[in-house]
């Protein structure tokens, strides 16, 4: 009599429940992935070419929803403000609540409180504004500008307006974190802004997600495969056997 106990099927007791075990785990892991991310991230389709080339038009992006407090300079945002159509649209920050935002100096770069931005995102060669301006940012307000500077609808079209062009932090509704489609992965956050006061925001946990999300599917289906496949071993082991005893 064989020292293992066996079910019906062929497969280790054992066996049997540790399989059952990882496809219970991968559940918790797959479907918790999608849960959590739907908690804190909204989809959104980048409507213009604005954000190029950074954001195509027509990008499929993930941004994670947080507080206008939570926002740094270099974060790309979702927003929506009346005097800007009342619609979400997608620009950067690059500026916050006392900074004197101006463009350009002598090498066509922005400043900010009077230090150059390197912005590695615009297209090379290429000035941070076609037009030169100068703003100051009230205190709880944002500076936006698209990457695409020269047809970019941004805050420089509102510098009449009060508030110079800015938007109130309460009008961000999330913050762009990566780009789903085509799959470019994590944005990464501009190194041009972490020299200045408060530096730059760091990514949410979508890189967590993707893995949770992934590592689940494979231990559903590892542990899904157990059973056919221990059936498969446990049978062919039994013919085998029959095949020895017979020649015996």
């Amino acid at each position: 009599m064989s020292g293992t106990i066996r079910t019906d099927g062929g497969r280790g007791r054992l066996g049997s429940v540790l399989s059952g075990l990882v496809v219970a785990v991968g559940c918790v892991l797959f479907l918790g992935g999608f849960a959590w991310g739907a908690v804190l991230y909204q989809p959104y389709t980048v409507p213009s070419d604005s954000m190029t080339p950074t954001l195509a038009v027509g990008s499929k992006v993930l941004a994670q929803r947080i507080d206008g407090d939570e926002v740094r300079r270099g974060d790309i945002v979702v927003f929506k403000d009346p005097l800007w159509g009342d619609m979400p649209m997608v620009k950067r920050v690059v500026g916050i609540g006392g900074d004197t935002v101006a463009c350009c100096d002598a090498d066509g770069r922005l400043t900010v409180n009077g230090k150059a931005v390197e912005e590695t995102y615009l297209r090379p060669g290429a000035p941070a504004s076609g037009q030169e301006f100068s703003a100051t940012v009230p205190e709880g307000s944002l500076f936006l500008l698209g990457d695409e500077r020269h047809n970019s609808l941004d805050s420089r079209v509102h510098l009449q307006e009060a508030g110079q062009g800015s938007v109130p932090r309460s009008a961000v509704t999330a913050r762009v974190d990566a780009i789903a489609w085509p799959m470019d992965g994590v944005l990464a956050r501009p190194a041009g802004f972490a020299a200045l006061p408060g530096g730059v925001s760091q990514p949410g946990p979508v890189k967590l997600l993707f893995y949770a999300i992934v590592f689940g599917c494979v231990l559903i289906l590892a542990g899904a495969a157990y059973g056919p496949l221990a059936q498969r071993l446990g049978g062919r082991s039994r013919r085998e056997t029959a095949r020895e005893t017979v020649g015996t």
